[in-house]
């Protein structure tokens, strides 16, 4: 229970000294907005996937395959639990942004900090779970997700998200796994040295956000106070209590919950965009919740240690 947190909140310490050196980078005008995009598209579009694939350079082995199994499954009640909880607990009356708070408050980064966090404390072997998070976020993301932006969705934006680098690197890695197909070492070893780059790339994308914010704007907004307490407290609370009833395997368990536990996710504000709506709320969303999980993400887990066994 202890190791566990003091390992996480080690991590956690870690990557605030990231996020705090490109919070000043991007104050001092060292990095722009356009490098701060560039570098976002890079972790999406490579970084990720490198992961990914890494992940499943393994041996075949039937308990991998029943975790795998039993980690989409997880991941599928950790997202139905949020999403009840959140449709309860931010109403739809008098808030013009309700729906995205909802948004902020069911979908984590679990992709950006959730990687960094899980491969530290539980290695390979929670990052190969953790992509069946990620897969079943992505589902979620494009279809409840999007109907939350738009008021419904389109087949044609479903298919756009099945299609992104991590559904497809996730699939591709999947089948040379069960095809038993091992990725040459010299090759493998390349995918390796750009997979570690994920934790200080990844911060400093968050750091970069936060850098954008208005801080005293963010602080002062009793919302943002509201959606955080439902994001990392409440709803990661109510996954551990469902993970505790159903008795999961402990990696199995702490690999959903570090996942459901994440800050808002990054993703939020590039959809809020997209679809002209107020992306400016969904940057202190994602500002505030990242900042704050560095305090939540450690109680959670230490409180989680007393069912999870």
């Amino acid at each position: 229970m202890f190791n566990m947190f003091f390992l996480i909140f080690n991590q956690l310490m870690k990557m605030l000294l990231i996020m705090l050196l490109a919070f000043v980078c991007y104050k001092l005008k060292i990095v722009s907005q356009e490098g701060n995009k560039s570098i976002s598209n890079l972790l999406l579009m490579i970084v990720n996937p490198c992961i990914i694939i890494r992940a499943y350079q393994v041996d075949y082995d039937a308990h991998l395959v029943k975790g795998l199994l039993i980690s989409f499954g997880l991941a599928f009640a950790a997202h139905i639990i949020a999403i009840v909880i959140v449709r309860l607990l931010v109403p739809a009356k008098n808030n013009p942004d309700y729906f995205l708070d909802r948004f902020g408050a069911i979908y984590s980064n679990c992709g950006f900090i959730g990687i960094p966090l899980v491969y530290s404390v539980l290695g390979n072997e929670g990052v190969f779970y953790l992509t069946a998070y990620m897969a079943t976020f992505n589902l979620f993301f494009w279809t409840h997700g999007l109907s939350l932006m738009e008021n419904g969705f389109s087949l044609k934006q479903l298919k756009e998200g099945l299609l992104s680098p991590m559904i497809v690197s996730t699939l591709a890695a999947i089948c040379l796994f069960f095809a038993r197909l091992h990725i040459p070492s010299t090759i493998l070893d390349s995918i390796s040295y750009v997979a570690d780059t994920n934790t200080p790339l990844a911060m400093m994308v968050a750091g970069f956000s936060v850098a954008q914010a208005d801080l005293r704007k963010v602080f002062t907004n009793l919302r943002l106070y509201w959606v955080s307490f439902l994001k990392l407290l409440i709803v990661p609370m109510a996954v551990t209590l469902f993970l505790s009833l159903a008795r999961i395997d402990y990696t199995l368990a702490y690999t959903t919950l570090i996942a459901a536990a994440c800050p808002s996710s990054a993703a939020m504000t590039m959809m809020a965009i997209r679809y002209n709506k107020n992306y400016k709320y969904t940057s202190e969303i994602f500002s505030f919740t990242t900042m704050l999980s560095i305090v939540t993400i450690p109680i959670v887990t230490f409180f989680a240690g007393f069912l999870i066994k």
